[in-house]
């Protein structure tokens, strides 16, 4: 292993999106840390709120889980 986490999240774009790479493969935007969680799952890799913030699962780049462009509150 080369100390690179599977999951790379890329900084939000103008729109609020991230790309989001499992094992270097483009897996698509995501547009909330639900988002994020679902391509997790799909990939049979672990969607607990821990795994967030697991910095050997996912590198956030440009901010972390909680950090999106797209003006709206991720809060409830």
């Amino acid at each position: 292993m080369d100390g690179q986490p599977p999951v790379v999240v890329q900084p939000p774009a103008s729109d609020g999106g991230r790309l989001v790479t499992i094992h270097g493969e483009r897996m698509g935007v995501a547009y909330s840390l639900f988002d994020v969680l679902d391509l997790l799952h799909r990939e049979g890799l672990p969607t607990t709120d821990t795994a967030v913030d697991d910095t050997e699962l996912i590198e956030w780049q440009g901010g972390g889980p909680y950090d999106w462009n797209n003006g709206a509150s991720d809060e409830a």
